[in-house]
Formats: C-alpha cells, sequence, structure tokens
C-alpha cells in the first residue's frame, strides 16, 4: 500500500537485476527494514535518457544480465511476500509497451505492485494506459518538472494517484552538493492543483538534503546516491544500503525519539 508514515518519508529506488536480481531482493529487504517507506523498483533500458551515469551504468549491469520487465514484476512478487511497504515499478514505455499494457497491469496488480512511473510517458497520449491502470486500482505517477507550467501541473495533478513525483530541477537524475531552490518553489506551485502527497526527487543524495525535504514536502526520492553505493560495495550490497538509509533517515528518528521524549 502506498503511504507516507513519516515526514519525510523514504521512497528509495534501486536498478533491478544490478548486480543480479537475488542480490536486489536482498537489497531492497534490507532498505525497507533500515527504513525505506517506498521502493521504487528500477526497470534496466537501453536508452535511458532520464538518467545520469550512475544509473546508466546500472542499467547496462542489468541489462547484460538479462534483466527483462517480468522478471521485474516477479521480483516485486516475492518482495510482496515478505512486506507491505509501497511499490512502484520505475520504467520506460518501450518495455511496457512490448510486454502490452492490459498485462502490464494484470500482472502488476497479481503481484502486489501498488502503482508505476512511466518516466516519458506524454499525458496526452496516456488514454489507454490510465483506463487499464484504473481498472486494476494501481497509482497511475507522473513526474512534474519546474519548467511545467500551471497548466500541466494542473492536468498531471489530475491524472495522478498515489503521490505527484516533484523533479528538483531540469537535467537527469545525479546526486547533488546542495538541493535546488526550484524544488520549494515547484512545491509550492503543486499544491494549488494537487491534494495528493508530494514526494521530490532527481539529487538528494545526503543526509542534510533529505531532512530539508521534510520542511515543504511529505517524501524524498533518493536514487542514483543508493545506486552508486550499491556500485562500490560488491559483495556486501545489503549490508551497504542498510547503512546509507539508516544515515539518510537518522535526523527522522532523532525527531521522534525528540518528540516521543516530551
Amino acid at each position: 500500500m502506498l503511504a507516507f508514515p513519516q515526514k519525510p518519508s523514504l521512497v528509495a529506488y534501486v536498478t533491478c537485476g544490478d548486480p543480479d536480481l537475488a542480490t536486489t531482493r536482498e537489497i531492497v529487504l534490507a532498505a525497507i527494514d533500515a527504513g525505506a517507506d517506498v521502493i521504487e523498483l528500477g526497470v534496466p533500458f537501453s536508452d535511458p535518457l532520464a538518467d545520469g551515469p550512475v544509473i546508466q551504468r546500472a542499467s547496462e549491469r542489468a541489462l547484460r544480465q538479462g534483466t527483462t520487465l517480468e522478471q521485474v514484476i516477479e521480483l516485486a512478487a516475492q518482495i510482496r511476500k515478505a512486506s507491505q511497504v509501497g511499490l512502484i515499478v520505475f520504467t520506460y514505455l518501450n518495455p511496457v509497451m512490448r510486454l502490452g499494457v492490459a498485462k502490464f497491469c494484470a500482472a502488476a496488480q497479481g503481484a502486489g505492485i501498488d502503482g508505476a512511473l512511466l518516466t516519458d510517458m506524454p499525458l496526452e497520449e496516456a488514454g489507454e494506459y490510465l483506463r487499464e491502470m484504473r481498472r486494476r486500482d494501481l497509482a497511475t505517477i507522473f513526474l512534474a518538472a519546474p519548467t511545467s507550467t500551471n497548466e500541466r501541473l494542473k492536468h498531471i495533478a489530475a491524472e495522478s494517484r498515489g503521490f505527484v513525483y516533484a523533479v528538483s530541477r531540469t537535467g537527469v537524475t545525479g546526486a547533488r552538493k546542495q538541493l535546488p531552490d526550484d524544488a520549494r518553489n515547484l512545491v509550492q506551485r503543486l499544491r494549488k492543483y494537487a491534494k495528493l502527497p508530494i514526494a521530490v526527487g532527481f539529487g538528494i543524495s545526503t543526509p542534510e538534503q533529505f531532512a530539508a525535504v521534510g520542511e515543504f514536502a511529505e517524501a524524498g526520492v533518493v536514487g542514483s546516491a543508493i545506486v552508486e553505493t550499491i556500485e562500490r560495495n560488491r559483495g556486501r550490497e545489503p549490508e551497504a544500503v542498510a547503512q546509507f538509509v539508516k544515515q539518510l533517515t537518522a535526523h527522522r528518528a532523532q525527531q521522534s525519539a525528540r518528540k516521543a521524549g516530551r
């Protein structure tokens, strides 16, 4: 079930199949145990236009393993048996079209997946996708960018379910030293149209940045920093990711402890 029980909640992204699907499962379960609230299961794609070099490299490694959308859905089913956290498929449109929109939605529902984010799905061409996702009670998550017009944000808010993904800046994914001012401004603009929770992503890589997101949004999405942690810790990926997730959420835990002590 998609829920943001803490502020900020952590949406953790992994590229499935990097280094292999069995390890991805252990990484995801370790991240959940360490405090991740929602998991984005990234489907490796040969031309990941929205992703920076870290996730591009991870996609290449996963594709060399032969990782497919169908395998990612099966992985989600395995994770669902062990946990009830939110599970989102993060993919490009092409793998879904190759499988078939209706077949994808049916398989996702059967696996216990909560929703999907298709990064390059144009809203204007999403009719069949929206119908099939609604029929299966799956959340349709769309990206809102700082360059989006107010009319565009209104349209995104109207078609989104689960939460709205606010892109903190223009460009591709990747860790950044500072959280752009564009992120706060975009969330403020979205609030005029969206009643759903808002998650901010693209560039969040430190505990300080993650804590800062909690001042104006319900959740922060961390992707490249987690994928890079996996890349740098071969042979101990689950432990390294768990440690990193705990570092990200330490401020949140301290706040909860202080409130409990009042």
